[in-house]
């Protein structure tokens, strides 16, 4: 079977991955407030909703809906997997936030990248050098070190709560965002093997479209004309945010590797603490701040560390590379 190959184009893949962290690092604070007056499966359908119908004009408007036509049976077949997986892992992810402390859910999810990192160099044969499996090393550590200071964190609200009694349930939720972690990584690199016979923007309206069907029976659109004017905005941006942030990586994996890739998007969380210490900063009463210790700093410099290696160490620019 012939592999998908990137383009070469590493800084625009870098530029796109970058736009997709910093996407996913600002969406959890919008959605915490879409959640005050939203159920997460009418938040989640509405998104999907809004990004099939962005993604859908778009490529209407240049003529390139019909690039489904050179799909045979394999590619239909990857691509009914690949939205089957997405759509799990945003349902998996809700059952685990439903069972499982918000914290300890973000905490877990992060597991995704690393196993498409896993994937990418098992799949696609992508190479590391030394220099650079230091730094998948580095970032182990400090991920390891960084969220195990959240889960400390996690653990010591559970146990001064109510539902700290429901230990069963808290691993239930755990392993309902662990399994979300491991669909999403089979999504990714099913993305990067269809890039081969689609463009990502048609391979996301497909998605899209999948999972606003899908998820449609368990949804309330109803719910939505209760939302004031602010929690509108706020559903905007997330909805929105689905449609830059998707666009963004698969965009990504067409000029990147998808080991590199994974590599940045484990700095997601780092980002989104900053994000929430800037709007804590200007909105106290909206968010609370971030607790983390000296050792999850520690952690949280490993991650930058190792993420900066295991992207642009060891590489050698082809003469003929066109940046």
């Amino acid at each position: 079977m012939t592999l998908h190959r990137t383009s070469g184009h590493w800084r625009l893949g870098l530029l796109l991955t970058l736009l997709t962290a910093a996407c996913w690092a600002t969406l959890p604070i919008a959605l915490k407030i879409v959640l005050e007056a939203l159920d997460p499966i009418t938040l989640t359908w509405f998104r999907f909703l809004v990004a099939a119908g962005v993604t859908g004009a778009w490529l209407g408007l240049r003529g390139r809906l019909g690039g489904y036509r050179a799909l045979g049976r394999r590619g239909w077949t990857l691509l009914a997997v690949a939205a089957l997986m997405l759509v799990g892992n945003y349902v998996l992810y809700l059952l685990g936030v439903q069972y499982t402390s918000p914290a300890n859910a973000q905490l877990l999810i992060q597991l995704a990248p690393l196993l498409m990192t896993l994937g990418g160099i098992w799949v696609f044969g992508e190479r590391f050098r030394a220099a650079q499996w230091l730094g998948l090393a580095l970032l182990l550590i400090g991920l390891s070190l960084f969220f195990r200071d959240q889960l400390v964190h996690a653990w010591a609200q559970e146990a001064a709560s109510a539902s700290a009694a429901h230990s069963g349930d808290y691993l239930l939720g755990s392993a309902f965002v662990i399994a979300g972690a491991v669909v999403w990584a089979a999504y990714a690199l099913l993305q990067k093997q269809l890039l081969m016979k689609l463009g990502s923007m048609q391979i996301l309206l497909f998605i899209y479209v999948a999972a606003s069907v899908l998820l449609l029976p368990f949804a309330r659109p109803s719910a939505l004309l209760a939302l004031d004017g602010f929690h509108w905005a706020m559903l905007a941006y997330c909805a929105l945010n689905t449609v830059g942030a998707y666009g963004a990586f698969a965009e990504a994996l067409a000029h990147w590797e998808a080991s590199r890739v994974s590599a940045i998007l484990a700095t997601t969380p780092l980002l989104c603490i900053v994000a929430v210490t800037v709007v804590h900063a200007f909105w106290p009463q909206m968010l609370a701040p971030e607790r983390i210790s000296s050792l999850g700093w520690v952690g949280a410099a490993l991650v930058v560390a190792g993420s900066a290696a295991v992207s642009l160490l060891g590489r050698r620019a082809p003469a003929s590379e066109n940046a």
